[in-house]
């Protein structure tokens, strides 16, 4: 269980951090309250109807759900234009009041410390539609080729209770769920997990994750699908490999998706075994690019490398892959096994995922490539906004977390100046860690810990400002004058530069340093690989 206390705060107000303005209904959605705090989240099962031609979803959850502490009033999340029906805990109908997407139940039975209970939450109505998913989801009920109706949720950040009642906060995942879909005849369903088994007089599917789960990875895959797949040998065993496709793609999914083997190959290599053996691993078409949803990856890149076929990075190796089927399998380890506790802390998902493409390249292809692609993603970041966000409100940070975060980490390995250990710390995270919500404190201290350097200003100075160190010199003579302009108070970050071929490690810090050197001076150069700048000062 993913599950921490953290700092409440409510106000009935608009409150404003650091120049934004948040809502009561931000802090509501954006923090533990004290509806939240005292039960522990156990089991879902999902149970539910979907009518793609009313573009209409009904049925229930029921929520399992352990008493830290005896209360009577517990908050589930919902958002319109989907409706509460009832709710009921043994069979009896419980009282529920609402103040916006949060519903205040009022429970009857007594809440002892230490019990294990259970609410059914019926519900209905026209989910949110996706406008542009992933980023702004809901449902996108789109049609195949065929004119046979194609559907897909997709919800992080807007949130899982834009579809389904729950306890809509990342703190605390769900220990297994169950997942019951009914969708018209002609059509599958694809969820999370293993599929159970299949009600053919009804069309229902019914899938069971056995390990836990946050909110908005669960997902609805509704289509026309044709199934095939692969058993890989991997680090924990055998891992059955499923792949779910529109009819008329199967034969170039067959060709595309043999990348799947090859991403968890380089994946286990750096960041130890995929998490969830239990649960499969599975590639899932859906209308849309795609999207982490734990072992039921989603994947819309048209069945062609790149990122719909650009390379992002503009050095070449971006089309050396196919970055939906590397990127969101990538999020298996960073998200779904190692998981935010608030989505201000983003940067943990998606720096980390982002980082992993640099390592796909090069164990696949040579560290030469990576360093190639993870250099060329930095005319892609922006330094308009600090990569963490807001804590309690329910906001992310800057976008920069995928390319300046890919290069933080990319500069980290330099520090490390041991490959292996640096491998051996990636795989730490994802074992110390395991199925568990964190933070960034917690991350910052693990790294701070295994690699044994003191990277307080380091994380100071890339995560929580937009300025980037530059390095300012002067050459006279055999003689280096330089120091570090745009950092942060104490940021002395080792740097490896070259001068006649040869590298050389210098600590710059605010103040002036000179150092003389063998060989000509007019050959230096900052090795590419350090996420800084540099200036020549006449």
């Amino acid at each position: 269980m993913k599950q921490t206390l953290i700092l409440f705060i409510s106000s009935l107000f608009t409150l404003s951090i650091s120049g934004q303005q948040f809502t009561h209904q931000d802090t509501i959605r954006g923090s533990v309250t004290p509806e939240r705090a005292w039960w522990d989240l156990k089991y879902y099962h999902l149970d539910i109807e979907v009518k793609p031609d009313e573009k209409y979803i009904s049925g229930s959850n029921l929520i399992g759900y352990e008493v830290l502490n005896g209360q009577k009033t517990l908050q589930i999340d919902l958002q319109p234009p989907l409706t509460i029906d009832k709710v009921t805990q043994n069979g009896k109908p419980l009282k529920v009041t609402s103040d916006g997407n949060a519903h205040y139940i009022t429970l009857k039975k007594k809440q002892e410390k230490g019990d294990y209970n259970e609410i059914k939450v019926y519900y209905s109505g026209h989910p949110k539609e996706a406008v542009k998913a992933p980023w702004d989801g809901g449902f996108s009920w789109k049609k195949d080729a065929n004119g046979k109706h194609f559907v897909a949720t997709s919800c992080q950040g807007l949130g899982a209770s834009v579809w389904w009642p729950n306890k809509d906060h990342m703190y605390d995942e769900v220990d297994s769920m169950a997942i019951s879909v009914k969708v018209p005849k002609g059509l599958m369903n694809v969820s999370n997990g293993r599929l159970r088994k299949v009600d053919k007089a009804t069309n229902t599917y019914h899938w069971f994750v056995a390990n836990p789960i946050n909110n908005y990875g669960v997902n609805v895959n509704i289509g026309d699908y044709v199934h095939f797949g692969e058993k890989y040998l991997g680090e924990k065993g055998i891992l059955d490999c499923d792949f779910y496709v529109l009819r008329d793609n199967l034969e170039k999914a067959k060709k595309q998706f043999k990348q799947a083997s090859m991403t968890l190959r380089a994946f286990e290599h750096w960041f130890g075994p995929y998490p969830f053996y239990e649960d499969s691993y599975k590639l899932v078409e859906v209308p849309y690019l795609g999207m982490e949803h734990q072992s039921s990856v989603t994947y819309g890149n048209q069945y062609q490398n790149g990122y719909l076929g650009r390379d992002i990075s503009g050095s070449g190796w971006g089309l050396g892959f196919d970055y939906i089927i590397i990127h969101e399998s990538g999020h298996e380890w960073f998200a779904n096994n190692v998981t935010y506790k608030d989505i201000a802390d983003m940067w943990i998902h998606e720096s980390f995922t982002c980082y992993s493409e640099n390592l796909f390249l090069d164990y696949h292809y040579g560290t030469m490539a990576a360093e190639d692609y993870v250099v060329g993603q930095r005319k892609n970041i922006r330094n308009k906004q600090p990569i963490i966000g807001p804590y309690g409100v329910n906001r992310q940070g800057s976008g920069d977390m995928y390319n300046k975060g890919a290069n933080i980490l990319h500069t980290l390995r330099q520090l490390v100046k041991d490959d292996e250990k640096w491998r051996q710390v990636l795989r730490g995270l994802n074992r110390d860690f395991y199925h568990q919500t964190v933070t960034t404190d917690q991350v910052e201290k693990y790294l701070i810990d295994h690699t044994g350097i003191d990277l307080t200003t380091f994380f100071d100075q890339y995560l929580r400002t937009t300025m980037i160190p530059t390095l300012e010199y002067t050459i006279a003579d055999n003689t280096l004058k330089y120091r570090y302009s745009q950092v942060v108070d104490g940021f002395n970050m080792p740097i490896r530069i070259e001068i006649d071929g040869k590298g050389h490690w210098i600590t710059p810090k605010k103040e002036w340093q000179r150092q003389a050197f063998d060989g000509d001076l007019s050959t230096f150069k900052v090795d590419r690989n350090f996420f800084v700048e540099n200036t020549l000062i006449d």
